[in-house]
């Protein structure tokens, strides 16, 4: 009893200093951004111009003067016929978009500005390419992702998604609204799947004597808890919650992509790529470096990124959240809360 209090007292204290240096950082945020408003910057940039340099750093290096003048001459010429006029460059460019997602899809912020940037400009003879990492989290947070997605399959505008690493869950839940998926040979798809975990500790507060009281207005306002006695009665509801987001799931990815077995690929298993493309997962096998480099020999490639700068109120609070989330996360599985 004494070890548990000792315990107990080390966590409170723990929690106060957290709650005060929380408090700490908010109200210096609060002052200064009375003073100073976020920046924000959408920057545009030019893919072709990156590969032009690195093949003149590469042929200054090995190639004898008269080649690299005349390879010099040739790119110059290059250079200038791709600067057409903005109504003849139609349909001979693609824009290109990163997303790197985590539990909450925080990504999805900058992801809806980048995406109305390029509406704004892009037509059916244009394409999209979402270079996209995402190893699933949060139903609805990804949900949004997938939606965003949509505004450009609605727009008319041919959208490709290139997986070096991972599609999974809620990634892949992004990723099938895509005509077109390419994924490298070892990249992880799928993980069709709805995940709900919780721990739970009542059996220890009451053997410490510690109640815990819980009142709700709705019967399944609260289904499990941490802390209070779960019933059968409430473990079915929830099961019934997640099977119901499971079907939704299931039936997203079967509108975006008609043909695939969802008997086979929706049991929450993952694939590599080669799998994948087997099954119907994805479209082709490629990693998203070859896939530029081909396009950029005729297309004009500009990679459009949004980015604000955070406070240092949002870097801290960020990373609080990321480690309170992580011994509950699971990389493959969608997080039903």
């Amino acid at each position: 009893m004494t070890e548990f209090f000792a315990e107990y007292g080390l966590f409170l204290a723990k929690t106060l200093t957290v709650l005060i240096a929380v408090l700490v950082v908010m109200a210096s945020s609060v002052v200064l951004s009375r003073k100073a408003k976020t920046p924000e910057k959408l920057q545009v940039v030019s893919l072709n111009d990156k590969y032009d340099a690195i093949a003149a750093a590469m042929q200054s290096q090995i190639l004898p003067k008269k080649e690299q003048k005349r390879l010099a001459k040739k790119r110059k010429s290059e250079k200038k016929a791709r600067k057409k006029p903005p109504e003849e460059d139609a349909g001979n460019r693609m824009f290109i978009v990163n997303f790197h997602g985590d539990i909450k899809a925080t990504s999805v912020a900058s992801l809806r500005e980048e995406i109305t940037a390029i509406l704004t400009l892009a037509n059916e003879r244009d394409e999209v390419l979402v270079k996209l990492e995402n190893t699933g989290g949060i139903v609805h947070e990804h949900g949004l992702g997938a939606s965003q997605l949509q505004r450009l399959r609605e727009a008319g505008i041919p959208l490709s998604v290139a997986v070096d690493k991972v599609a999974a869950s809620g990634g892949y839940m992004m990723a099938c609204v895509a005509q077109k998926i390419i994924a490298a040979p070892f990249a992880v798809i799928g993980s069709i799947g709805v995940l709900a975990q919780i721990p739970n500790f009542h059996e220890l507060l009451t053997r410490q004597g510690i109640k815990f009281e819980q009142e709700t207005a709705g019967e399944y306002k609260r289904t499990l808890t941490m802390f209070g006695k779960n019933t059968e009665k409430e473990r079915e509801k929830l099961r019934q919650q997640i099977e119901d987001t499971h079907t939704l799931f299931k039936e997203f990815v079967s509108r975006n992509r008609p043909g695939l077995d969802m008997t086979e690929i929706a049991t929450g298993e993952h694939w590599y790529g080669t799998r994948a493309l087997e099954l119907g997962l994805v479209d082709e096998i490629s990693t998203s470096d070859d896939y530029l480099l081909a396009a950029s020999k005729k297309m004009r490639l500009y990679e459009v990124t949004y980015s604000t700068k955070k406070s240092l109120t949002a870097r801290f609070l960020s990373s609080i959240q990321l480690a309170l989330n992580r011994p509950t996360a699971n990389q493959f599985d969608s997080h039903y809360t």
